[in-house]
């Protein structure tokens, strides 16, 4: 039984949120329960959950809106979309905006709780591979968040721009998760970039020049067809 990990529901239909509020709380989840975008903002404000429910069709902020502005501004949070079995397409667009997983209505409650452990199981394993305090192993490289420099794996400073480093900040903080272009442009803070002009395709380029061990077949930020880029950890390994 699950006895640390914090839950948000997000439903317009007040029985429904009764309802998981009740199963989640007796299975050990710290839960709490919102109607609507405005309340579970307000509900981050006090306390952000480790994985958010959220159903898509509410009226005013939709789900969609209320997930992008989750992995904008916390992008460790699990996110799980309740969809109708009609909306093909918005599961599609939520799992573009960074959805973890989705959920057809209705639902057995047990197969949602299945999928809320999986998605928190494959969040905690990919944590940040920290190698010393401050610090994210990207490839044989590592990252310093503290003095955004990045090293080799000789401990040789190799040359990082700004936006390079923001890139490589906004990777290190979302592990294992698919960044579509827009999200790496928001969550890196340029939105002068142009999502067009492929500035970040380029950048995240010359990056794998740098971490990866053969450019060419990239496997530490590898490219998601279709959507975008995920930065792929390798098993955290300590440096004396």
């Amino acid at each position: 039984m699950e006895t640390n990990h914090s839950l948000l529901v997000v439903d317009d239909e007040p029985e429904l949120v009764e309802i998981l509020v009740e199963y989640f709380s007796g299975q050990g989840f710290a839960v709490t329960g919102a109607g609507d975008a405005a309340e579970a903002r307000r509900r981050f404000e006090s306390r952000r959950p480790d994985l958010a429910l959220l159903d898509i069709r509410m009226p005013g902020e939709d789900g969609l809106s209320l997930a992008r502005w989750i992995r904008e501004h916390h992008p460790g949070v699990g996110v799980i979309m309740l969809t109708t079995a009609a909306d093909v397409i918005d599961r599609i667009v939520g799992l573009e905006l960074g959805a973890d997983d989705y959920i057809p209505k209705p639902f057995e409650l047990r197969e949602v709780l299945a999928r809320a452990r999986s998605v928190l199981r494959r969040l905690r394993e990919g944590a940040p591979a920290v190698v010393r305090p401050g610090r994210v192993r990207f490839g044989a490289c590592e990252l310093d968040l503290a003095a955004r420099k990045l090293y080799d794996r000789t401990g040789i400073e190799l040359p990082l721009t700004a936006m390079e480093f923001d890139l490589l900040k906004v990777f290190a903080e979302s592990p294992n998760r698919v960044l579509n272009r827009d999200q790496l442009m928001e969550m890196a803070h340029h939105r002068g970039w142009d999502v067009f002009d492929r500035s970040i395709d380029l950048r995240v380029m010359r990056l794998r020049r740098k971490i990866e061990p053969d450019p060419e077949k990239p496997e530490v930020i590898k490219t998601v067809r279709g959507v975008g880029y995920m930065f792929v950890p390798d098993t955290p390994s300590h440096t004396p």
